[in-house]
């Protein structure tokens, strides 16, 4: 038998750095941070954490996405061509997150000293992890409620000078308990999103966040366009090549975001 001292002298365990309940930044995302500061570089960051170029993007749009100020932002031209560097906030965060783990490994010293087998910590330790495939997220306050005969629409404030619309049933927002003030996640695939160069246009859909192509990664089909909204925010849209070329994009053009209000989910803490 496995001496339990041993064993748990073995004992390892992950911090976040929760806001408002939602598990914002894990350690991965410090680890990029950290390796921004360094390097002033996205692509020499990617490469010291040992990730692809495109992953460190979606990584800081991100956490961007889900923060009250950008972390991070990038700049252009100058003397040194341009570059990304961390805001004041970013800097923060990462003091902050280091500072939570040491004295989270100080924490999980005295647990392997305190309990008296690994199932006791496997039940301590126990949580769920939410993951979901859709590229935009955003945490947001609801701001209206209209409520319909079956479905009602809830406007949401996202920080920046444009809001988000989803529509669900009236049952789910009782389920979710959702009022004015309440703190959400709004949830939107890539793949929903419908990207024009005429911001005037008019549709049936809901929503239409105006911003300017920051970023186009062409792929073997499709390509992966990234829009910034503003507020250090931005949507991502994924669309054939074929419709790439039709728009003419380029980086730094200005292009408009489309997508119906029942493609955004929406997210609530119990």
């Amino acid at each position: 038998m496995t001496d339990k001292k041993t064993a748990l002298s073995g004992l390892k365990g992950e911090v976040f750095l929760l806001t408002d309940q939602h598990k914002s930044f894990a350690s991965a995302q410090i680890e990029l941070l950290v390796a921004i500061e360094a390097c002033g570089s996205i692509s020499k960051a990617a490469k010291q954490v040992g990730i692809s170029y495109k992953t460190a993007w979606d990584r800081i749009d991100a956490m961007n996405n889900m923060s009250s100020q950008p972390l991070v932002v990038r700049s252009t031209g100058g003397a040194q061509g341009g570059g990304t560097r961390l805001t004041e906030l970013g800097h923060k965060v990462i003091a902050g997150f280091q500072a939570l783990q040491e004295e989270h490994q100080h924490f999980i010293a005295r647990l392997g000293d305190k309990l008296h087998s690994l199932n006791d910590v496997a039940s301590f330790m126990r949580g769920e992890r939410m993951k979901t495939s859709a590229r935009n997220q955003f945490r947001g306050t609801v701001s209206h409620i209209t409520l319909g005969a079956v479905n009602a629409e809830v406007e949401l404030d996202i920080g920046t000078d444009q809001s988000i619309i989803a529509m669900i049933t009236q049952e789910s927002v009782e389920q979710l308990g959702l009022e004015e003030g309440s703190d959400v996640v709004a949830l939107i695939k890539a793949s929903s999103v419908i990207l024009s160069t005429n911001t005037d246009i008019m549709t049936s859909a809901r929503n239409k966040l105006i911003g300017t192509v920051s970023r186009l990664l062409p792929g073997a089909v499709n390509t992966d366009v990234t829009i910034d909204i503003g507020g250090g925010k931005s949507v991502s849209a994924m669309i054939t090549n074929v419709s790439a070329t039709e728009l003419a994009l380029e980086p730094g053009m200005t292009a408009c975001a489309l997508f119906k209000a029942p493609s955004v989910i929406l997210l609530k803490d119990a």
